[in-house]
């Protein structure tokens, strides 16, 4: 009997695990590596929708390795950009170059010259879109290093408002927290930052380290309600969420309403306090 029990245990474990990889991949296929002549680096193609007599628009799905990018170009009747992972750098003729990421919709307009590509540390995937009777994409000169290396103006292609520059960090965070990315959460952190825990509070230092050493592992956070309000230099942020966590190893998800202070010194916003307060889901709420 414990024999059977065992099995049993470990193919369940097999299969959620294979479902929780299934999850995080990509629906798209990468498809064929394409050869180095109109970019920079690692680019994989698949077409996913020829043109035909009744529907014009081609569609084909573009992922490109960190580093890599296209060379400047343009397309006589336009592209839409639909990122679906990762990180990546968007750039038209004359203007600064921008931050894109997964979720992001991006509309190159007809005949203005742009470059579009992976950041120098995340890789990036979209699906594009284009109207075939147009005309082919032109393809121009070879973006430089300078041009690529240059810091972009900033962190979402979307902000416009105090607002929305707020709702878009707080999504860059969750997204870094996900990726472990340490390091740029302590930019983000302010120096005298309190994080409140269900566990406990502690300042930037212990929770840098804590999402590096992956003790606490922000493994998703869908967001379902978000707002702000904006006093002077200080931004508070409620975001209503359901976190999937790994905590001591455990994976757990709980309904929280987060609360996220920002202060804007010297034109830069910075967090100066997270706190999660757990929500009682229907069950509990009973008892």
């Amino acid at each position: 009997m414990k024999q059977v029990l065992h099995f049993t245990i470990v193919t369940f474990a097999f299969f959620t695990t294979q479902l929780a990889s299934a999850q995080e991949t990509s629906f798209f296929l990468k498809g064929e590596k394409s050869p180095n002549i109109h970019h920079i680096g690692d680019v994989w193609l698949k077409e996913l929708s020829g043109a035909d007599s009744v529907f014009n628009n081609s569609i084909a799905f573009a992922t490109f390795a960190s580093g890599a990018r296209l060379h400047w170009h343009k397309h006589p009747g336009g592209q839409i950009l639909m990122i679906t992972e990762g990180e990546g750098y968007y750039q038209e003729k004359g203007k600064p170059k921008q931050t894109i990421h997964k979720g992001e919709v991006i509309k190159c307009q007809p005949d203005v010259e742009h470059w579009h590509g992976a950041t120098p540390t995340s890789s990036v995937s979209y699906i594009a879109s284009s109207p075939a009777q147009k005309g082919k994409t032109i393809w121009l000169q070879q973006v430089t290093d300078e041009e690529y290396s240059k810091s972009p103006i900033n962190t979402t292609i979307k902000s416009t408002t105090a607002e929305q520059e707020i709702i878009n960090l707080s999504k860059d965070k969750w997204r870094w927290m996900s990726e472990k990315k340490a390091d740029t959460l302590a930019m983000l952190f302010n120096e005298k930052s309190v994080f409140v825990h269900m566990g406990g509070s502690w300042g930037k230092e212990q929770e840098v380290n804590i999402i590096k050493s992956g003790g606490i592992h922000y493994k998703k956070a869908d967001i379902e309600e978000v707002s702000v309000h904006i006093i002077g230099n200080t931004a508070i942020l409620l975001n209503k969420i359901t976190l999937l966590a790994v905590v001591g190893g455990n994976e757990v998800t709980n309904p929280f309403m987060v609360t996220e202070v920002y202060v804007n010194e010297n034109g830069k916003w910075t967090l100066g306090s997270l706190s999660f307060t757990k929500l009682l889901t229907p069950a509990e709420m009973k008892h």
